[in-house]
């Protein structure tokens, strides 16, 4: 679908803009299990680090999302290690061709004495496995731009919807169990006016999606 259309009265802008910015706020669902009610003790000295899932040379879950995230996390009192640092420790062991993409995996890795002393040496309780993307779709309407002597200006109208899908799995390093899953789904839609010049009016949705899984992450653990 196309269109594209000008306005011819002023005052029909900021109602449309009202009406858009009343609509741009992200819609966004949390849903979680775990085997106890009861949170995850860290002991003094025990770190949680944050890994995202890189199964492909051409598929990587976003490096700002997992930052986002771990600042989160660390904000509510959790040490955390450094993702790259954690993968220089145990090179070359979580490269994307190596890592562990379950728990039998993780036991047989942990059966070698310098991988183990590697985990224990970074002091790390909790591996925290991210995984997911922010997708644009259902793409619609147009903006038209022109320029010609002494006017220009872009008119027009064009709508996007965005959707964050993120998930996490808790694995303990001590136990060699799962302790935990978080999905996060956050979506909204995204509008572009062109009124002379182009106004985006963006929907967060994949700082929503941050925000939802960094706090309610952070709820998962309890530290001294």
């Amino acid at each position: 679908m196309k269109i594209v259309f000008q306005l011819a009265n002023p005052l029909i802008m900021p109602l449309c803009l009202l009406v858009l910015l009343a609509g741009c706020g992200a819609t966004t669902t949390i849903d979680q299990y775990r085997p106890s009610e009861q949170p995850m003790v860290i002991a003094e000295g025990e770190r949680i680090v944050l890994l995202g899932r890189r199964d492909a040379a051409d598929y990587e879950t976003d490096l700002a999302y997992i930052d986002c995230v771990s600042k989160i996390v660390q904000a509510a009192g959790i040490d955390v290690l450094d993702e790259q640092a954690f993968i220089d420790a145990i090179y070359p062991w979580f490269e994307p061709r190596t890592a562990p993409k379950g728990l039998v995996h993780l036991r047989q890795l942990l059966q070698q004495p310098q991988i183990r002393q590697q985990i224990d040496r970074q002091a790390l309780r909790y591996l925290v496995w991210l995984d997911g993307s922010t997708e644009s779709q259902d793409t619609s309407g147009s903006i038209s731009c022109a320029v010609g002597p002494g006017v220009g200006g872009c008119f027009g109208f064009a709508k996007w919807d965005k959707l964050s899908t993120y998930e996490a799995v808790i694995w303990d390093l001590h136990s060699l169990q799962e302790q935990g899953r978080l999905r996060v789904d956050s979506e909204g839609s995204s509008y572009l006016i062109g009124a002379v010049a182009p106004i985006p009016l963006l929907t967060p949705v994949k700082s929503d999606a941050c925000n939802g899984m960094g706090n309610q992450l952070s709820s998962f653990f309890s530290t001294p």
